[in-house]
């Protein structure tokens, strides 16, 4: 859904495009002439403005120069009557995204609408991304500035001048990615690659093939060579996120790798150097699993030259008003709002919360907010609970039909996958993280419980 503003001094034709972007789920206000339209902007601050040539006050390419002065991420397609290919060039030049002459079929209305949104979303990415590159990494900013996490940024700032293989670990959720790159960042091996291994998410069968490559034939499947992530992060950092569900298997052929620094392709018979550091996490008590006997003790000690424990987000609270703040700003470029901040009522709510889904959760929780509000978060926009609770809470459990009714088969849906998500965040607890341990519990297979912890953002 995007804000769309339809500018046209025939009152048939801006109505029915007007028409069209309702039916299609956008926000649609409609201008009729180049004076009402620039107030309209300076109002609403559109995403896209479909603008009509001629006006009866001042022509379309006077109306887009004034709207590109207001704001230059505004995207303007330019309608006319007029079939003139000059016209169309004065318009791109002017910074029009798009030219089209009436009459225009829907559908390909539709098209073109799509397309100039795509474009502005892109664009905006390109400039927020350009923005990030230029600045230097401020983990005050990402991560908060509480005494426990400025802990970690001393151990960060300790350990990434040096090559030293670090083990972090922390609760899902609490940024140990984060703190990864933040490493490598500080690190002589910044302008190299930085690679990411989610060993959660990997099939045992292919965990091996994924990280240290296989040659052609090596297997069913294997047509061709393919480079392991040890190579595609030669000279840089390989992170590998979630370790202990790596394989006895993988876990021996990565002690060797670590111990030798060199690589050999899955049915292949030459050896390959590399030049890794190796970063790893886990959200569980490694040294649990050395005891378990789900993790190598040997590699245990090989990689725990320098662990770093990030704290979970009740332990330091202090940061929920910062991050907060960084999470309204980054929903506000994403979605396109102003959102000023979060009421005194909305932040106790944030501050008296456990928030078991830690850093990543309040995230959610202040994107959904910034989406229900125009201006300020209140108490009201803000979800802190998926579960049986919010349905009870809901209109529809209270018996209030409202005017278009609701649907009985989505109720259900709703019901059996807040029980689900209850039962796979309880088998969580009581393992304290361990994900197969949670999905011999749950008796089903350890990717599908990955599958569903991704989905549900646990």
């Amino acid at each position: 859904m995007a804000k769309i503003l339809v500018v046209d001094d025939e009152k048939e034709m801006r109505e029915l495009f007007a028409d069209i972007l309702r039916q299609r789920g956008h926000d649609t206000f409609v201008a009729p002439d180049g004076k009402s339209a620039l107030e309209q902007v300076k109002k609403l601050g559109p995403a896209l403005v479909v603008l009509d040539f001629k006006l009866p006050d001042m022509d379309g390419i006077e109306v887009l120069s004034k709207i590109k002065g207001l704001d230059a991420a505004t995207e303007v397609l330019i309608i006319t009557g007029y079939g003139d290919i000059d016209l169309a060039v004065r318009a791109m030049r002017s910074g029009a995204c798009d030219f089209v002459s009436k009459p225009i079929e829907g559908e390909s209305f539709s098209l073109r609408i799509q397309k100039a949104l795509e474009a502005r979303k892109l664009k905006r990415q390109v400039a927020y991304l350009k923005g990030e590159l230029g600045k230097e990494m401020n983990l005050e900013r990402l991560m908060g500035n509480s005494g426990e996490i400025e802990q970690v940024f001393d151990q960060i700032k300790v350990v990434a001048p040096t090559d030293a293989t670090v083990i972090i670990q922390g609760e899902s959720g609490t940024g140990k990615e984060l703190a990864a790159r933040a490493i490598h960042h500080f690190s002589k091996r910044k302008k190299k690659p930085f690679v990411v291994v989610d060993c959660g998410t990997l099939p045992e069968t292919l965990i091996e093939s994924e990280l240290f490559g296989y040659e052609k034939g090596a297997f069913t499947g294997a047509l061709e060579r393919k480079p392991g992530q040890f190579e595609l992060a030669d000279r840089g950092t390989l992170f590998l996120d979630e370790i202990t569900n790596l394989s006895v298997s993988a876990q021996r052929k990565l002690l060797r790798v670590l111990q030798e620094r060199e690589i050999q392709h899955l049915g292949g018979k030459k050896t390959i150097s590399v030049n890794v550091r190796i970063i790893a996490a886990t959200n569980i008590n490694l040294w649990e699993a050395v005891k378990d006997g789900t993790f190598r003790e040997d590699l245990y000690y090989r990689l725990n030259e320098f662990p770093i424990r990030v704290p979970p987000l009740r332990e330091r609270k202090a940061d929920i008003m910062l991050l907060a703040r960084r999470f309204i700003e980054e929903a506000n470029f994403e979605f396109n709002k102003k959102v000023e901040g979060a009421s005194s009522g909305a932040l106790k709510q944030l501050m008296s919360y456990s928030w078991p889904g830690n850093v990543r959760e309040l995230k959610n929780a202040v994107k959904r907010a910034v989406l229900l509000t125009d201006r300020l978060i209140l108490p009201r926009h803000i979800s802190l609970s998926l579960g049986a609770d919010s349905l009870a809470q809901s209109p529809e459990a209270e018996g209030d039909f409202g005017k278009d009714g609701f649907s009985l088969k989505d109720i259900a849906k709703k019901a059996a996958q807040d029980a689900e998500r209850r039962m796979i965040t309880k088998a969580l607890r009581v393992t304290g993280g361990n994900k197969s341990k949670a999905a011999r519990m749950l008796k089903i297979d350890r990717s599908a419980l990955y599958y569903k912890i991704k989905k549900m953002e646990l």
